[in-house]
């Protein structure tokens, strides 16, 4: 029988999960319906190098996402799981903060992509706090 400390808080692994959905559904998407995902998310009409990327991002989404879920019931590899995706989020909160700031032809997916990688970060950043108490 595993330990009340080993397992993680319940309110923490829902968020986490929660985020690790939602990233690899835009993940799946971005990789597999990549020019209506990225409509969907407000980018304009990308050339095939900006669709590569996007694919590559989807990637990324996909692996992250499937590290949480598959950590799901061990504190520690969640808490590990959880945190490399708020880092990602932030990056991601950073880089389209920047590119909006700049006025980089982002306009909705800019402060969008912002705004919901921040929104990430922080779900992630508590969730993380949470998981590495050991009580």
């Amino acid at each position: 029988m595993r330990r009340r400390h080993d397992r993680p808080d319940p309110g923490a692994r829902a968020v986490t999960l929660a985020v690790a959905a939602g990233r690899t559904a835009i993940g799946v998407g971005a990789m597999f319906a990549t020019r209506p995902a990225l409509r969907a998310l407000g980018f304009p009409e990308t050339d095939p190098s900006g669709r590569a990327l996007a694919k590559l991002a989807g990637g990324r989404d996909i692996a992250l996402g499937g590290l949480a879920i598959a950590a799901r019931d061990e504190r520690e590899a969640l808490l590990r799981a959880c945190i490399a995706g708020a880092a990602v989020d932030a990056g991601d909160a950073l880089s389209f903060g920047l590119a909006t700031a700049r006025g980089e032809d982002l306009d909705r997916a800019g402060v969008l992509g912002a705004l919901s990688a921040a929104a990430a970060a922080g779900a992630g950043a508590w969730a993380a706090s949470r998981l590495s108490n050991r009580t």
